[in-house]
């Protein structure tokens, strides 16, 4: 199995060749911080397994344990480095984030409360024709 993603602008993708592990979505304060929202969705991967097919990510020493990787031209948070054998990439680096599903919630003693109430918000479409006024300079979701 082969599962690709990257950032907004392109410059960094990769590509996972195995399965990937537990995905999470993580509430602590640095994740929050790192993601700019609530939380931050994240799945497991073999280091091993991992290959960066364009560019290099940045990497920014969030403690003393953990090292999060991003983009350096558009900023997209990408990984979560932790372990010599595994690394977590962001669930929406991925080209196809439905293959990673969170089962698990970490550090919800730091939850935004809020988030509860997400399900129950009013739904808000954009004006008829809205999208067809938008022109994507994102990175498409395959490898060019």
């Amino acid at each position: 199995m082969s599962i690709t993603g990257g950032c907004q602008c392109g410059a960094v993708r990769y590509r996972i060749d195995g399965e990937l592990g537990r995905a999470s979505i993580c509430h602590c304060r640095m994740c929050q911080k790192a993601f700019g929202g609530p939380f931050g969705p994240l799945v497991s991967a073999r280091i091993a397994e991992l290959t960066w097919t364009r560019g290099e990510r940045k990497r920014f020493a969030s403690s003393n344990r953990v090292e999060r990787g991003f983009c350096g031209d558009c900023g997209t948070p990408l990984t979560f480095e932790y372990s010599d054998t595994w690394i977590d990439v962001s669930i929406g680096s991925l080209d196809d984030p439905s293959l990673a599903v969170p089962t698990v919630q970490l550090e919800v003693g730091s939850r935004m409360t809020w988030t509860d109430s997400i399900p129950a918000l009013e739904h808000v479409l954009p004006p008829e024709g809205y999208y067809e006024t938008i022109q994507s300079r994102q990175h498409p979701d395959h490898d060019t």
